[in-house]
């Protein structure tokens, strides 16, 4: 069952092995923080329109993370845009959603600042965070939005959890070995309950 929605935080950002050590960071600070990482490698099905399925997610979700650093051109000579259409979508289900929706907060994450101003320029006047293609600064980010956003108190500091991290990225090759899996070729869902089972045997 989907996690509640004031819980649930949408990650729209690459899914590439280039990205994935931004991605595995901002899925253990958003769990290590008492949220639920939602994004569309949680479901495969080739009846699901993958469209269909995003919009699902977001509507299921009151946070939002956007990580729209990827403008550099691919194969075809072409940037992605699958980050920008999804923020748009997020944007949009805050503006003309019911309620519930309207409640929806959204952080925004490029490489460098202001750099987002050269190719989205209606972005002009949003509070874009920096990760400096770091995981552990992404790490920072994350935690002190979540924190100011969600009004949660006794959240650790961006430092005690890139420490823990730290931890859990040491371990993650042998618990993935005995698991079977390979780091690297991970679905997401096998991670996302590495993660929670070792952050159970480590609470703070």
């Amino acid at each position: 069952m989907p996690a509640p929605y004031a819980q649930s935080v949408f990650i729209n950002c690459p899914f590439d092995r280039r990205y994935a050590p931004m991605f595995r960071a901002i899925v253990f600070v958003v769990h290590d923080l008492g949220f639920v990482p939602r994004c569309a490698l949680e479901v495969s099905d080739a009846t699901q329109n993958r469209y269909q399925k995003i919009l699902g997610i977001i509507g299921q979700c009151r946070y939002g993370i956007h990580d729209i650093s990827r403008t550099e051109p691919g194969r075809y000579g072409l940037p992605r845009f699958n980050m920008p259409l999804e923020l748009g979508l997020f944007l949009g289900a805050k503006a003309f959603g019911d309620p519930e929706q309207h409640q929806k907060a959204g952080l925004i994450l490029d490489r460098l600042p202001y750099r987002y101003q050269r190719f989205i320029s209606d972005l002009a006047g949003q509070d874009v965070k920096a990760h400096r293609d770091s995981p552990e600064q992404a790490i920072r980010v994350v935690r002190d939005w979540l924190r100011t956003t969600s009004r949660r108190t006794r959240i650790p500091g961006g430092d005690a959890v890139v420490r823990r991290y730290r931890g859990f990225r040491r371990e993650l090759p042998s618990i993935a070995r005995r698991l079977s899996l390979r780091v690297d070729e991970m679905p997401f869902l096998d991670y996302t309950e590495i993660v929670l089972d070792w952050l159970r045997v480590n609470a703070p």
